[in-house]
């Protein structure tokens, strides 16, 4: 990859949400849950579909912190609108570790 300014980062908006809400999302082709991330009152509460069953289950995602693109177009994923871009890194075998602040940090926090 090439380098890129600082400009070119500052373009992604990337900020700390809670996951307030998720459902399974059978209808997806690949494994994936239905996540709902609470950003705080300047974006609210915006729809994300990962694919992250490998290491978790909807039910312990409610109340975790994650972070994700905010300013990335809705992209419709068969039935679901996803509207942001929840973050992870894939570990040894491809499965995706979630990225998240180590500590609790305000919703809507953005990435410095």
């Amino acid at each position: 990859m090439g380098t890129i300014g600082f400009e070119d980062f500052m373009a992604v908006d990337i900020r700390a949400g809670t996951v307030i809400e998720t459902e399974t999302f059978p209808e997806a082709r690949k494994p994936a849950i239905k996540l709902w991330v609470d950003f705080g009152d300047e974006i609210g509460v915006k729809k994300s579909s990962a694919q992250i069953t490998d290491h978790y289950a909807p039910e312990g995602l409610v109340g975790r912190q994650v972070t994700a693109v905010v300013n990335f177009p809705p992209r419709q994923i068969g039935p679901f609108m996803s509207e942001v871009l929840v973050l992870g890194f894939p570990d040894a075998n491809g499965a995706i570790v979630l990225a998240s602040p180590d500590q609790v940090v305000p919703n809507g926090s953005r990435m410095a």
